[in-house]
């Protein structure tokens, strides 16, 4: 599967460098091709890169890594991807009475903001729930740390719910996209044990069962 992966970020460099360990084609939308740490990024993965609209036309899938301050006019200018699985790994973090939060919720979602910005697509939220070192590090864990993720169309998801689980994460539904109103708040728990309580950015959510 040729997959795109719009921003190379944190994010966006740790979803590549997993998915292209496990066999994938990656390409990254960027609007400068040629910086030195992504050549540098995409020689040690096998990765290609190209700008933006360019990139996601490519993807079979299309992987949303961007700064929620951005992402609006970034994921318009994408044009046209009807009917492309587009996985939105955002979360609509702002800064809030000199604190961070979301700049959404409840009410609606960042994933939903997406699904209007790109009309026709089959938008999946995952991958928001965990810091950038641990969503290539699922395999490391004892038993396999959960991802969520939430969509309309159930074919994107089973794509989706594989993804996840190369990258050694136990694929819940959580439903609807709406749902995304509560997998971006429940980031913001981990954001909150990770950087503000002291636990580190060393874990993930994991699901016990008797």
């Amino acid at each position: 599967m040729k997959i795109a992966v719009i921003g190379a970020g944190n994010v966006g460099s740790a979803l590549g460098t997993g998915w292209a360990k496990a066999g994938h084609t990656i390409v990254f939308g960027v609007r400068d091709v040629n910086k030195a740490p992504l050549k540098a990024l995409c020689e040690r993965i096998g990765a290609t890169a190209a700008p933006p609209a360019e990139a996601a036309r490519q993807g079979d899938v299309v992987v949303l890594a961007l700064p929620w301050n951005v992402a609006e006019n970034a994921v318009k200018s994408l044009g046209d991807l009807k009917d492309k699985v587009i996985i939105d790994s955002m979360n609509p973090l702002a800064m809030k009475d000199g604190a961070l939060g979301l700049e959404r919720g409840y009410t609606t979602s960042g994933a939903e903001a997406v699904a209007s910005w790109l009309p026709g697509v089959k938008v999946v939220k995952t991958f928001n729930q965990v810091g950038a070192e641990m969503m290539m590090a699922g395999d490391r864990f004892p038993a396999p740390p959960v991802m969520f993720l939430a969509g309309d169309d159930d074919g994107a998801k089973s794509t989706v719910a594989q993804l996840v689980r190369e990258l050694g994460f136990e694929a819940l539904d959580a439903g609807a996209l709406r749902q995304a109103r509560l997998l971006e708040p429940f980031a913001m728990v981990w954001i909150n044990q990770a950087i503000l309580r002291g636990l580190g950015r060393d874990w993930a959510f994991g699901v016990i069962r008797v």
